[in-house]
């Protein structure tokens, strides 16, 4: 085997550790005819594997029920019954004593009870595909004995670099995360929800690995650069040596950009460029405040969804923008409705879409369902009485769109008010433009909003047609392609035009390459990973914004992404030097 895999850098940093693997996918089940005198011998193994597989759920529920809460944890709840269906017993028993092997009976039944929900018209019932399939995962693992690949039996306190095929939402939460020092899966790019996650929680990562989980055995030392993209495996003295005088290097790094914290982040010739932090969970705020950052940018609300069995309630929901809102006490804090839907679904998920990022997902689910819709949005006026909240439409393409929600946002401040509810009548409405049709008709929506946020993960993924979670089309993932350019350039001349604040909250904002591009193009205001704020901080201290326009101006020329890159990356050296400041 190969010692280096190569992968796509995901999250900066370096890692050292064993290898956990995390196998969380149905495994390949033997068809085994057994004879008449096993018969009971295997309903015996089917009915321990259930009881192990009850005892992990209550292990699972009271983890997830102390760290999260009681709701999250009830989706586990509905898994525990499903375990004990006496209809599923019944047929699997049934299978068994027809001589067929514990394993293969109950994975017939489990497989036959999936297709039959993914059927069903009630959407409840179409939600309970997610726990089936957990479920049987569970089960079949522990028939198969595959019982060290359950995300229960990662220990705290044992730092792992944890190994995965991917790592969805509905599994993240199930992990325990103070042992994972790193992330590595066999599939994802820069964009995909696994990077933007390890970003988040500051751990590195690399993702697009390909086949890492079948090379690996686990426990395996291995050194991990999530700058890099590389996952050394069982590595020699030197270097090991090597990369622990790089992680003390990156250590002093740390430090002396913490002393950036209280700067201004003015660049050379004069030029401010607001700097705020991108929130993914309400626990990151108060770090995220101490980052330097001058607000949110970008709040995510997916954790208030991602991983539950039901959506959360109105005081829920006030209750966590509150505590984000006061963190960044007197400072804008921009919070985007439900991005729910593409890569982002609950536990169950909604219906099953061959193309999920073209389909029912963000402003379009939350229009089509207004009581859910109108739950978050009370919530969001409320917390407007604590702080400067901001509400941020995620994938909008029409007009209709932000009219629509403006009339349900008064719809829910005159309920409020006749409720004698303490709240904000009016806040701040946005948009993100993360669609080439936003971009273009930009203008159009000037009259009804308020400001602007470009998301550019989903706006390069859509204009240049590339599936951002496809490792097979990474390489063609290029943000500095001239279209996306050009129509970042767009937004920028109609915000300037019509007086509308502009700002970038997706990754381009958080590397100093794009970041640089963004600025370039006329873009002041970046939403940055809170780890990110002091190496974008430096960078905008170290350059002069006319030199970065200018090579915007030529870039917006290019006949290539590859030829973009080179201009604004020769431009940036000759300002800054080759000193890292790059990566």
């Amino acid at each position: 085997m190969e010692r280096t895999l190569p992968g796509i850098p995901a999250s900066p940093g370096i890692a050292i550790g064993p290898v956990r693997l995390l196998l969380w996918e149905l495994p390949v089940v033997p068809h085994v005819i057994i004879s008449d005198d096993a018969v009971d011998r295997e309903i015996a193994r089917f009915t321990a594997a259930r009881a192990e597989a009850r005892k992990r759920l209550d292990q699972l529920r009271r983890r997830v029920e102390e760290r999260a809460g009681s709701t999250e944890a009830a989706i586990f709840e509905v898994q525990q019954l499903l375990l004990d269906d006496p209809v599923m017993l019944e047929e699997v028993e049934s299978l068994i004593r027809h001589n067929v092997g514990a394993e293969q009976a109950f994975h017939q039944h489990m497989s036959d009870w999936r297709q039959r929900y993914q059927r069903e018209a009630d959407a409840y019932l179409r939600e309970r595909v997610g726990d089936i399939l957990d479920l049987e995962i569970r089960v079949l693992s522990i028939l198969l004995g595959l019982q060290d690949h359950d995300p229960l039996d990662i220990p705290p306190g044992e730092p792992v670099v944890l190994v995965s095929h991917d790592l969805t939402p509905s599994l993240t939460v199930q992990l325990e995360r103070t042992s994972i020092t790193a992330i590595a899966t066999d599939v994802g790019t820069r964009t995909s929800h696994v990077a933007i996650l390890a970003r988040s929680l500051g751990i590195p990562a690399v993702v697009g690995l390909r086949d890492a989980t079948h090379r690996l055995k686990g426990g395996e030392l291995v050194i991990l650069d999530g700058s890099a993209g590389t996952l050394n495996v069982n590595p020699t003295e030197e270097e090991l040596a090597l990369y622990r005088e790089r992680e003390r290097l990156e250590a002093v790094r740390t430090v002396e950009l913490a002393q950036l914290t209280g700067a201004e982040s003015v660049s050379a010739d004069g030029v401010t460029v607001t700097l705020l932090a991108n929130v993914d969970v309400p626990e990151e705020a108060e770090r995220a405040a101490k980052s330097g950052a001058r607000g949110v940018g970008l709040m995510r609300t997916e954790f208030l969804v991602l991983g539950r069995a039901r959506m959360p309630d109105e005081e829920e929901q006030y209750l966590a923008y509150r505590r984000v809102v006061e963190a960044f006490a007197g400072q804008p804090v921009i919070i985007r409705t439900f991005d729910i839907g593409g890569d982002k679904l609950p536990v169950g998920g909604f219906p099953h879409e061959p193309n999920p990022f073209l389909g029912w997902r963000a402003i379009r689910m939350c229009l089509d369902q207004p009581e859910l819709f109108k739950v978050q949005l009370r919530a969001l006026l409320r917390a407007g009485v604590h702080g400067r909240v901001r509400i941020l439409l995620p994938l909008v393409v029409t007009v209709d769109e932000v009219r629509d929600t403006s009339a349900l946002l008064r719809e829910c401040a005159a309920e409020l008010a006749s409720e004698g509810v303490p709240h904000r009548a009016s806040v701040p409405l946005g948009v993100m433009i993360e669609t080439p049709a936003a971009a273009v008709c930009a203008d159009q929506m000037v009259p009804h909003v308020k400001f602007f946020s470009i998301g550019t993960n989903d706006l390069v993924q859509y204009t240049l047609a590339v599936d951002r979670g496809n490792v097979n089309l990474a390489s063609r993932f290029t943000p500095l392609h001239p279209s996306v350019l050009r129509l970042i350039r767009g937004v920028v001349e109609v915000g300037r035009a019509h007086r509308i604040e502009v700002g970038v909250c997706g990754e381009m904002a958080s590397h100093p390459l794009t970041s640089y591009a963004l600025i370039g193009l006329g873009v002041h205001e970046l939403s940055v990973a809170p780890r990110s704020v002091g190496v974008i901080k430096q960078l905008v201290r170290s350059i002069c914004v006319s030199d970065a326009e200018d090579a915007a101006r030529q870039a917006l020329l290019a006949d290539s992404a590859a030829e973009a890159e080179a201009i604004f990356r020769d431009r940036l050296v000759g300002a800054v030097g080759d000193a890292g400041l790059l990566e």
